[in-house]
């Protein structure tokens, strides 16, 4: 494979997939960790992509998220994963919000292993999966349902949410920037998981590799503020250095690890 033929292909695993990582690369394509260093280093010039410890990410917009259907098939395998080793570390009888995104309709499915949760969630597709159980008691949120993604926001939402205070607020996300932040595209999806996170005992962030590097113009918080990130693949160094620094827990799960539809 000539330079040109590989560069043209990890803009296109960058641009599908939101960020890469060099391990993943060198998987890819089978060279040296240095030259596909070299060519991201390249590309970054060149204004093709971003470069991150660890990998690179897409430039993308900033102020506009993907369409809902895409972002299901995005890392779905990673999604798996992640939402087992969620739902692992959350015990029966336990309380929770769950906030809107694709990784969260993943753990959904995962918590159906669980008993007895108490759930209050303003996302339709986490309610419909969870309400068959008749041991769980699940809780809709009242507000504005956004038809792309079945995504509850409001006035009314935040009213709801802040009166219950809860075990754990398991919080999706659009992008994580390289000092931390998180960021969304929704100023009221925001607001309402900003609420979540007020009002529960432990913070728990689900994000897939993709998310790291990925820009969107609306603050949440600081990745700072969670108790525990779940990913599929070790974070940026800044962000590693940066959960380390504040005692947070960094959860991992390798490829081969069990996946939610495997429970």
């Amino acid at each position: 494979m000539t330079q040109q033929s590989r560069h043209e292909k990890i803009l296109e695993l960058v641009n599908r997939q939101g960020f890469v990582t060099i391990e993943h690369l060198v998987q890819a394509f089978g060279v040296t960790p240095q030259t596909l260093r070299r060519d991201l280093n390249l590309l970054h010039d060149q204004n093709l992509l971003r470069r991150h410890h660890g990998g690179a990410g897409s430039i993308g917009s900033s102020t506009a998220n993907t369409a809902y259907q895409q972002r299901q098939e995005l890392q779905a395998e990673e999604k798996q994963r992640i939402a087992a080793a969620v739902a692992d570390s959350i015990p029966d009888q336990a309380s929770l919000f769950i906030n809107i995104g694709t990784t969260n309709e993943a753990i959904a499915h995962a918590l159906l292993a669980r008993r007895g949760l108490k759930v209050i969630t303003n996302n339709l597709h986490v309610a419909n999966t969870l309400a068959p159980r008749e041991d769980f008691e699940i809780i809709v949120a009242g507000g504005q349902v956004r038809p792309s993604d079945g995504g509850i926001i409001g006035e009314a939402t935040l009213d709801l949410v802040r009166q219950f205070k809860v075990d754990f607020a398991v919080i999706g996300i659009s992008g994580i920037d390289e000092d931390g932040t998180l960021l969304d595209f929704d100023y009221h999806e925001v607001r309402v998981s900003q609420a979540m996170c007020a009002n529960a005992r432990r913070v728990y962030l689900a994000a897939d590799h993709s998310k790291f590097g990925r820009k969107a113009m609306i603050r949440l918080g600081s990745i700072a503020e969670v108790h525990a990130l779940f990913t599929d693949a070790e974070p940026p160094r800044a962000i590693v250095d940066l959960l380390g620094r504040e005692k947070r827990q960094l959860v991992v799960v390798p490829p081969g690890a069990p996946a939610a539809g495997d429970m």
